[in-house]
């Protein structure tokens, strides 16, 4: 499987986990995957997340 073959695999699996709907049709890859995002709205998130850190002990570029 190359690279665009898991692409599109991880594409059609994020929409099906996000919409009952089926993927629009002719959009695969990058563009389902764009789509797939616009889904539904990310709230605000933090990348560093661990049980082992507090708030105070990370620092962050200003």
């Amino acid at each position: 499987m190359d690279r665009n073959e898991r692409l599109n695999r991880e594409a059609e699996s994020l929409w099906r986990a996000l919409s009952a709907e089926p993927p629009p049709r002719g959009l695969r890859g990058a563009r389902l995957l764009d789509a797939a995002l616009h889904l539904k709205t990310v709230g605000p998130y933090d990348r560093l997340h661990s049980p082992h850190l507090r708030a105070s002990q990370i620092t962050r570029p200003r």
